[in-house]
């Protein structure tokens, strides 16, 4: 078993913290653990303070940028992991409409929605992590 371990441009560096994707081989099956992606820039700005929408379009397309790097695709990712700060029902169709701009097919990967009290950093409304399967 061999495992990769990933810091995809177009992403921030936070390898002095964790890796942003690590690769796990195993036969001819790869396995994708994709850290949880949020709403910042390649220079780790926050894109869209304040605002659900903006962010949780960012988010789906830095996780969708973290697959990429891996050679998976959305179709690929089997469970999702999403956490929303200060979490509501009314906030689902925000992020279901940005999580559909992403994941486009029939079958939609398992998930767990969790609210919290804060995110990594201060402006950050949502982070979205993912597993992903590769054959």
């Amino acid at each position: 078993m061999a495992k990769e371990f990933l810091n995809p441009p177009g992403l921030p560096n936070w390898s002095q913290s964790f890796s942003q994707v690590v690769v796990v081989h195993t036969g001819s099956t790869r396995t994708v653990y994709v850290s949880g992606q949020v709403s910042v820039d390649a220079d780790n700005q926050v894109v869209g303070p304040g605002d659900l929408a903006t962010q949780a379009a960012r988010t789906f397309r830095n996780l969708a940028t973290a697959l990429a790097s891996a050679g998976a695709t959305p179709a690929d990712v089997v469970r999702l992991g999403i956490s929303i700060v200060g979490y509501k029902g009314e906030h689902a169709p925000v992020i279901r409409d940005a999580m559909r701009e992403v994941f486009t097919g029939e079958n939609l990967p398992a998930s767990t929605w969790l609210g919290v009290q804060a995110l990594a950093l201060d402006d950050l409304l949502i982070e979205v992590e993912a597993t992903a399967v590769v054959e």
